[in-house]
């Protein structure tokens, strides 16, 4: 349980001091996440000066701390701790692999962005749209994690 704990508040104070130190960026990185159109994705990334964009680039290896973190507290949390013991096999394996999997769309969404942020790139709009699917996918697979934690706390307590 040590290691859930400690992936969990990692985790944690990842998010937070990430949200923290992105906090000024206007508009905030979600509509970057969700730019699925070279225009949509030079919208934001041209409305922030360059000490915000270098601000953006620079958080990324960060952000790969917090996913691999939240990565193994989700596996940890399904396959370690009781939370899901009363749980199916079906849900308890799906538990396993979504926020590993979040992660993975999280690094996908993170080295697209690296890269269509760093210059412009002419003839590649299908790589915005990519990357915009891939941050979409990350949240869904978070959200449905989130919703099987309040299925199996509720069925816990009842």
């Amino acid at each position: 349980m040590i290691a859930v704990w400690a992936c969990g508040l990692a985790a944690l104070a990842l998010f937070a001091g990430l949200a923290w130190y992105l906090a000024p960026l206007q508009p905030n990185i979600l509509a970057l996440q969700f730019a699925f159109t070279p225009l949509s994705f030079a919208r934001v990334v041209h409305a922030w000066p360059d000490e915000h964009l270098q601000r953006y680039l620079a958080h990324l290896r960060v952000d790969t701390l917090l996913l691999a973190s939240y990565a193994a507290f989700g596996y940890l949390l399904a396959t370690r701790s009781a939370l899901f013991a009363a749980q199916t096999a079906a849900v308890r394996h799906t538990a396993r692999w979504l926020l590993p999997l979040a992660a993975l769309f999280d690094a996908v969404e993170n080295a697209l962005h690296g890269w269509l942020a760093a210059a412009p790139r002419f003839g590649v709009g299908w790589m915005y749209a990519v990357s915009a699917t891939s941050s979409t996918l990350k949240w869904l697979l978070l959200l449905a994690f989130g919703l099987l934690m309040a299925r199996a706390l509720a069925g816990r307590e009842a």
